[in-house]
């Protein structure tokens, strides 16, 4: 592939992301300001006019909506998020840095779970097709959906934290407390990575490049491992990224059972308490890595395949 192209692809897809990136935190904006009223609301008939216009003016509530759609945008572009509503002591970038490596730590164990067992399940359900262990790997699926976390995360507690006592739950600290609420977390996405990898990986070996190599005498081990496995995994990489944000975000009810502090907690409190500045801070926070790690998988597919050709259709 030619180098020029390649790099020309990989700016036209880093334009794009930051493009992305503004309409999300346009978009956050811009909602914020459509809900009525504002945090301070609730206020009014206990402090002074004065008071009320004061604390507005330091938070550049009383400034017109696009000198604060400006400053709002300057504050995203120097990483200065602004102070918390809610947290007088606190700031938005504060409460991102305390909360942010639990929730990561927690979604990062989720993911590694659910690919390791996910992408196992499916290729021994792919390579024992319409056998005893398909149907097991599939009946394992369809239970792991089927289960929702907030659901089998009191049942987890029950088992091996209250009756059997082998692990620790409600608190943070050492990496047992994490196994039961990563397990939590990471039954669905694995259960839909094996379902993904099956399908992928039956579509592979049926192919006639896969059959060729039998043929002329390849070992079923080189046959999954070098042909197999290597082509059947790119859908499920494409499937990574969302998986990547969805349980890092997702993890705001698992932590609530399991007592975690993470920033899942903040990020509810915030909305409860109607404060913008965290609201706003962490939903542009949590976009970007959503966008960030979609362009850098887009990119690493020519690494998995170089048969990909990163040029788009006009080029």
């Amino acid at each position: 592939m030619n180098g020029g192209v390649c790099g020309l692809y990989i700016l036209k897809r880093f334009f794009t992301m930051i493009l992305t990136i503004w309409v999300i935190a346009t978009l956050t904006f811009v909602i914020m300001k459509l809900i009525p009223g504002d945090p301070f609301a609730s206020d009014a008939d206990v402090l002074p006019q004065e008071v009320l216009e004061n604390i507005r003016a330091n938070y550049n509530l009383d400034k017109p909506i696009p000198v604060q759609y400006v400053l709002y945008l300057k504050s995203l572009v120097t990483l200065d998020l602004g102070p918390s509503i809610q947290s007088k002591t606190r700031t938005v970038n504060d409460i991102i840095a305390s909360g942010f490596p639990a929730s990561a730590t927690l979604g990062l164990q989720s993911i590694v779970i659910a690919l390791i067992f996910g992408l196992l399940l499916g290729i021994i359900a792919a390579l024992n097709h319409n056998r005893f262990l398909d149907y097991t790997a599939m009946v394992i699926a369809i239970i792991g959906i089927s289960i929702p976390s907030f659901i089998l995360a009191p049942l987890l507690i029950k088992f091996f934290a209250v009756k059997w006592g082998i692990l620790p739950v409600a608190s943070w600290g050492t990496w047992q407390h994490t196994i039961l609420p990563s397990i939590a977390l990471a039954t669905t996405p694995l259960a839909v990575v094996a379902r993904f990898m099956r399908s992928s990986m039956i579509d592979v070996m049926n192919q006639n490049y896969i059959k060729t190599a039998d043929a002329k005498g390849l070992t079923t081990t080189k046959l999954v491992f070098k042909h197999g496995i290597r082509n059947a995994i790119l859908p499920v990489v494409t499937f990574i990224g969302p998986l990547f944000v969805s349980l890092i975000t997702g993890t705001f009810v698992i932590e609530k059972i399991f007592a975690i502090p993470g920033i899942g907690r903040y990020f509810v409190d915030s909305i409860f308490n109607r404060d913008y500045p965290v609201i706003m801070g962490t939903t542009v926070f949590f976009s970007v890595i959503l966008v960030v790690t979609l362009f850098l998988i887009d990119i690493s597919y020519r690494l998995i395949d170089p048969r990909i050709k990163l040029t788009s259709k006009g080029d």
